[in-house]
């Protein structure tokens, strides 16, 4: 006798090949948020696992970094910084900068990375580099707490500075930097299941837009009015300036710029996700 098979409507789970340019469902990544948080727990416990310091890796690193900054460009260099206290100025720049770059490697490697797990079983491959978002949001709040030490030094010592309401908009600042990053990130992954090579072209990359964007410097010490244009087209430049703004209450917030950066994010988000979707369909043959 033969075996009655469901009709296809009866099962819970269908997997179909994808035809269209832009077949995501994003709904499938709900459905696996269980596995997002393991993804979540995984990236935060690898790090910290044969390390003697752990997390103080996260504390540390802002801090050096800061005072490298310190020493070079304001103290030898003599770049200035808006009225804003050098190592709060430097802190700050570098704690956004991190959460924005720390969110591009970690989607930039999701099919290299992963190979392995995306050949055996399925899942919602958007799952990985949203999981490297959200873990880095909690890396973030780590790296955060040397900039509010430091903060609570200067107010005592009566320096000036203050919080003021645009502090409120960190939320959106956040989500400027991590998807920025990671849909950056999700280009690069596509483009580096064929091009190796161009894995060490986004470092120089990565490392230039550092140098034109407001991480070291504020933009009115610019003077050069091309390099003044370079530097309003980044994207992060207007969120490190709110961000500063917010937390210092130097300088003010520049809401077109926070339009055109958030309009920037939303086009690159787009265009990563679709991309990242096609490349999942034959990664596995050229990874």
């Amino acid at each position: 006798m033969k075996k009655k098979y469901k009709d296809i409507g009866d099962w819970d789970l269908v997997i179909k090949p994808k035809t269209r340019l832009l077949d995501i469902n994003l709904l499938e990544v709900w459905k696996y948020r269980d596995l997002l948080l393991l993804f979540v727990q995984r990236d935060i416990v690898t790090v910290y696992q044969q390390t003697i310091l752990g997390p103080l890796w996260f504390f540390l690193q802002p801090i050096l970094t800061a005072f490298t900054y310190f020493v070079v460009f304001s103290k030898i260099a003599n770049i200035p910084t808006a009225g804003i206290p050098q190592m709060l100025f430097y802190l700050s720049g570098i704690t956004i900068w991190n959460y924005f770059t720390t969110c591009l490697s970690g989607a930039s490697s999701t099919f290299t990375s992963n190979a392995a797990i995306f050949g055996k079983v399925y899942f919602p491959r958007l799952v990985t580099p949203l999981s490297a978002l959200l873990s880095n949001i909690i890396k973030f709040g780590i790296q955060l707490l040397p900039l509010i030490i430091m903060y609570v030094f200067f107010v005592v010592r009566g320096s000036g500075v203050r919080p003021t309401f645009e502090l409120l908009l960190l939320p959106l600042l956040l989500f400027n930097a991590g998807f920025l990053g990671m849909s950056l990130g999700l280009i690069v992954s596509a483009l580096t299941t064929k091009y190796r090579d161009f894995s060490f072209v986004i470092t120089v990359v990565v490392q230039s837009l550092m140098y034109l964007s407001t991480v070291i410097y504020p933009l009115s010490s610019v003077d050069n009015p091309i390099m003044h244009r370079c530097i309003e087209l980044n994207p992060m430049t207007w969120v490190i300036d709110a961000f500063r703004t917010g937390c210092f209450g130097e300088g003010n917030v520049s809401y077109m710029g926070l339009l055109y950066a958030t309009g920037v994010t939303v086009v690159i988000t787009f265009v990563g996700i679709i991309m990242f979707s096609k490349t999942e369909k034959t990664f596995i043959d050229t990874v």
